[in-house]
């Protein structure tokens, strides 16, 4: 089965930590319904004000069409400049370095 990486990263001035998993306990809890979803490793950096995700889906297809509801959404919250990008995972050298994603 392919799997492929989706990196997602913007500015975000807060709140950050608890009060950010908080605020966003519902949005979490409806990625889990995405199709082709596995999981996501929520990203922050207060310091430099940047916050964002890295998603592991089952096929670039379900990543490509989360990615487009994501940007919509991130639009309508005001947030600008998202970088994103979609990887393949090279699984060979990914199990050599004890991945879980391949287990």
């Amino acid at each position: 089965m392919e799997k492929v990486i989706l990196y997602v990263d913007f500015q975000h001035q807060g709140p950050f930590g608890k009060e950010m998993a908080e605020n966003l306990q519902t949005l979490a809890e409806s990625i889990n319904e995405e199709p082709g979803f596995i999981w996501k490793m929520w990203t922050e950096n207060e310091k430099n004000k940047e916050v964002g995700g890295v998603y592991l889906f089952d096929n670039r297809k379900s990543a490509e069409i989360y990615l487009e509801k994501h940007m919509v959404r991130l639009s309508q919250w005001g947030y600008e400049d998202v970088t994103y990008k979609i990887f393949e995972i090279n699984e060979q050298l990914t199990k050599i370095n004890h991945s879980p994603i391949l287990y």
